[in-house]
């Protein structure tokens, strides 16, 4: 049996995100016949984005290593190393990152969701642009692109 996808860590697109944060798309639409989406972010504390809500995907987040606060609507929730969270879709949640590094490991099913990280960050392939800059503005149409909407600013 032949695997259907295989990319090293060399062939995985690399982007900046939020913070200075990088998010790498390991898995996408066009990867799993439109099933999955795998990123991994590498971030920094105090990296959080907006308070958001998934009307397509269902979502799960894996902390490799770190810590970090979740919100899920109004209720706040401590996320230690190896804790797992899973997000149906159309639930409100947002994190912050509270350890000095976090690796973490998104899943969203169906794919697509990779489209708004491709939206508003950056591939670090390319020579970065002066003043480039992740704003509220470019998250919140990145996230509209992708079916996804921005409730609030980061918790």
């Amino acid at each position: 049996m032949s695997i259907p996808y295989l990319a090293q860590r060399e062939d995985q697109q690399q982007l900046e995100w939020i913070a200075g944060s990088t998010f790498s798309v390991l898995l996408d639409a066009e990867a799993t016949d439109g099933r999955l989406t795998v990123g991994r972010f590498d971030v920094s504390k105090g990296e959080a984005p907006p308070f958001h809500m998934h009307k397509k995907e269902d979502e799960v987040f894996l902390l490799i290593s770190g810590s970090a606060l979740v919100w899920v609507g109004d209720e706040e929730h401590e996320l230690r190393e190896g804790g797992i969270v899973f997000l149906p879709r159309g639930i409100p949640h947002g994190y912050r990152i509270t350890s000095e590094k976090a690796d973490l490991l998104l899943m969203a099913t169906p794919a697509g969701l990779e489209k708004m990280f491709r939206h508003a960050g950056r591939d670090l392939r390319e020579p970065r642009p002066e003043g480039f800059e992740i704003s509220m503005e470019l998250l919140a149409e990145a996230a509209e692109l992708s079916g996804n909407v921005v409730l609030g600013p980061p918790r």
